[in-house]
């Protein structure tokens, strides 16, 4: 379709059909998809490369937790056959490598825009287009709008008393350098305790001269058990292709993990012990998911885990205060569990050392440390591991406004309302993916089944002439509740007083409120299933 570029303000405003926020899994799939309907469409990706996560998150081992298997797209049998993935769990360049390869294979990058951040989008009434602005001073004008911003890309900001002074180096592991950060033999201090900071701290320790972790909350860090894939590996992967796509959609977090059909009730401890030490050799998320399949609702079955982890622990790390610091007292899940790699073995290492911020919290960057409570500690680098403005930080970033001007941030101010995770009432024709209240699992499924809503909800309107779509405001409160309910079914609602993201609970001044769907990825697909098989009924369809 031929557009015709305006001037807006004394800017040239590009015409599109629609505009895609982002160049990571959820941005290549979406311009795939609105291609596939004959929509003129670009994405603005605000980084120099596209990857989305996997281009900004380029810290030392920085790797996924999903099987590589899982961690892609299944939308092409041929890209499936095509490409050899080396690990069990991809490392941040195989990913990367990986969409590069895909957005190749698929013809993608000339309709993407590097180097522009979106600022603002505004819906223009009676129009029903969204005009959209770049940080370089960028317009566009579209009739569709979809987010793909990913529900860990707002990285938490250090707002220490004193960092302005501090004479050595520090680092967002969000915003790691590209070439890299040499710690050969200097002090090293981690702020941060989650899975970035699991992953970073026994990669830093083999150089720097000594390391230094600042926990606030000790984390239940189950081993990874990476390992190199053999070629027969890789070729038994190819013909099972159907087989391994039917047990990610039907796996509650979109795993390749069948589901292990016991429960840790009525079983005798010494079984129990050998099911949980299967798991914990395993490694991965089949410690969770294919030893016992009620750790998330049953609380008697979450202990028995939770003091094996603990146990662990214990034998693992050799000085007992230390080993007691890093246990976790609250339930597995509550927060998200990280996988790690030599992490736990790390503190017996002479060069790493651990300080306990929970009850004396960091109070200022000196000159040359940090200082929390009566300790300081020296250094020359620190790494801020802080994590993310999760669900709502992504679109809360950008100034979105909708009908009337009310604006995103004001919608959530009490916390997301989303429809399906995927719509917003007040905000027409945008659509979102990986957005929050959408379901937290394995992204490459959740996002090729959102995509695949979102292209039939497009071809309905189209189809219906219709100006605009939007939910009804009653399907955006019934998703609400439903996310509600999902998550005081499970262990995931003691989150709160352990600062979860699953929360929110981890920035201040949030509301706590569920930030995903936590009901079961195959679940979420049978709902999007519902709605796209009832018509749409629950959106609203604006016609001229």
């Amino acid at each position: 379709m031929r557009r015709h570029n305006r001037r807006e303000g004394g800017r040239p405003l590009k015409r599109l059909d629609a505009i895609v926020i982002g160049a990571g899994f959820g941005g290549l799939r979406a311009l795939l998809e609105l291609r596939g309907l004959g929509l003129e469409t670009k994405v603005l990706e605000a980084g120099a490369g596209i990857g989305g996560t996997w281009y900004w998150n380029r810290y030392p081992g920085a790797r996924s937790d999903s099987e590589a298997w899982s961690y892609c797209y299944s939308f092409s049998r041929e890209i499936w056959d095509e490409w050899d993935w080396p690990d069990r769990l991809p490392g941040q360049s195989d990913v990367l490598a990986y969409l590069e390869y895909v957005a190749d294979r698929t013809d993608l990058r000339r309709d993407i825009v590097l180097n522009a951040r979106v600022t603002r989008a505004e819906y223009r009434e009676p129009d029903g287009d969204w005009q959209v602005e770049t940080e370089d001073g960028g317009t566009y004008g579209c009739r569709y709008l979809v987010s793909a911003g990913g529900i860990l890309s707002a990285p938490i900001q250090p707002a220490f008393a004193g960092l302005e002074a501090f004479e050595g180096d520090w680092y967002m592991t969000s915003r790691w350098p590209a070439g890299g950060v040499d710690v050969a033999g200097r002090r090293v201090a981690i702020v941060g305790s989650g899975a970035t900071a699991v992953q970073v701290l026994p990669i830093t320790a083999q150089t720097a001269a000594h390391v230094t972790l600042f926990q606030r909350t000790p984390n239940y860090v189950i081993p990874a058990r990476n390992r190199p894939l053999e070629d027969d590996e890789r070729e038994a992967l190819k013909s099972e292709f159907e087989e391994i796509r039917q047990q990610v959609r039907n796996q509650v977090f979109a795993l390749p993990i069948p589901p292990a059909n016991r429960v840790a009730d009525g079983l005798a401890p010494d079984e129990v012990e050998r099911i949980l030490e299967r798991g914990w050799e395993q490694g991965g998320f089949h410690f969770i998911f294919d030893t016992f399949d009620d750790l998330l609702v049953d609380e008697r079955s979450n202990a028995l885990a939770c003091e094996f982890i603990r146990n662990k622990i214990r034998a693992i790390v050799e000085d007992p205060a230390v080993a007691e610091s890093l246990c976790p007292r609250y339930p597995l899940m509550a927060k998200r569990p990280p996988l790690g790699t030599e992490y736990y073995e790390a503190f017996n290492r002479d060069n790493v050392s651990l300080v306990d911020i929970s009850e004396t919290p960091i109070s200022e960057i000196t000159p040359t440390g940090i200082r929390a409570g009566d300790r300081t500690v020296e250094c020359d680098v620190i790494v801020f591991a802080l994590g993310f403005d999760a669900g709502t930080g992504a679109l809360s970033a950008i100034d979105v406004r909708g009908r009337g001007g009310v604006t995103i941030r004001e919608k959530w101010r009490e916390g997301p309302r989303t429809y399906l995770g995927i719509m917003v009432d007040d905000f027409p024709n945008l659509f979102m993916i990986s957005g929050p209240q959408s379901p937290f699992a394995n992204i490459p499924p959740v996002v090729e089944n959102s995509v695949h809503w979102i292209g039939k909800a497009i071809s309905a309107s189209r189809e219906k002439r219709a100006l605009a779509v939007e939910p009804e405001a009653e399907s955006v409160a019934a998703w609400g509740t439903l996310l509600n309910q999902y998550v005081d079914a499970t262990v995931i609602r003691h989150g709160t007083d352990v600062r979860s993201w699953f929360l929110g609970a981890n920035v201040a001044g949030k509301p706590t409120r569920p930030q995903f769907h936590f009901g079961g990825a195959g679940t979420y697909f049978s709902q999007l299933e519902q709605s796209m098989e009832a018509g749409f009924d629950e959106l609203r369809f604006h016609r001229r």
